[in-house]
């Protein structure tokens, strides 16, 4: 199997978070492309008429996408029991929340780093930016009983999305009245398939050298940022170092 994949993305996140925690990392091929939503790779179109990653490549050549349809597979294949049965809906709406936030996220991304700044619409980024201020708002007030249950795959997705928005979107502080969620985050970034994702991410934007629209280049926001991680002590600076030289 192969996973055509870009290394900055949230949702390849969920997915690379899944293959860590369900122990498939030597079952799957990851196919590292350079993309964005002005310049898609052909390995991305090919799999995917959208042009949108991740794609899930199977042995028997069909492809499957988009990131909840991959996730649902892996989960079935490694039966690491992320969509349990019994609160099976209570986790696809979380995780579709999530996925929410980071589209809104993203979409912001998109416009600032895709667009000149004369053709950008700030009324436009803060109404996405309103829609993630809503989700992290009834994640904080506790409205999603599936964050309180045992691991799950709606809860590696919203850890997800709370890391996309430290890396891109820091400056707007998500946590400011939101010491519930923040608390919640400060536990889950410690699973140690989201801590792979890091070092993961990391090597793999290296390998691309840099990011198409990033300036200064990715390996070096990261370093700015540090996805918290370093903060809390969980990633030493010098593993950084070591995966971007």
């Amino acid at each position: 199997m192969k996973l055509v994949y870009s290394p900055p993305s949230p949702f390849v996140r969920k997915v690379t978070t899944l293959i860590h925690h369900a122990g498939l990392d030597d079952r799957i091929e990851l196919v590292n492309v350079k993309t964005t939503a002005l310049s898609v790779a052909e390995e991305a179109r090919a799999a995917n008429p959208l042009g949108k990653i991740p794609v899930m490549i199977l042995d028997d050549g069909k492809a499957l996408f988009d990131s909840r349809v991959i996730t649902r597979f892996l989960d079935d294949l490694a039966g690491s029991n992320l969509y349990p049965q019994e609160s099976m809906h209570d986790i696809l709406t979380l995780e579709a929340l999530a996925d929410g936030i980071m589209e809104s996220a993203v979409s912001i991304t998109y416009e600032t780093k895709l667009r000149p700044e004369n053709e950008q619409s700030p009324s436009w980024m803060e109404a996405q930016w309103s829609k993630v201020l809503h989700a992290v708002k009834a994640l904080d007030d506790g409205q999603f009983k599936a964050m309180d249950s045992e691991m799950n795959m709606g809860q590696i997705a919203v850890a997800c999305a709370l890391g996309y928005l430290d890396f891109r979107h820091d400056a707007r502080q998500w946590r400011s009245g939101h010491s519930n969620l923040a608390s919640w985050n400060e536990k889950m970034i410690k699973l140690p398939a989201l801590i792979k994702t890091i070092l993961f991410t990391i090597k793999g934007i290296a390998c691309n050298n840099s990011e198409p629209y990033a300036k200064p280049p990715v390996r070096s926001l990261l370093l700015k940022h540090k996805y918290i991680y370093i903060q809390q002590g969980i990633i030493h600076i010098e593993e950084l170092q070591k995966e971007t030289k």
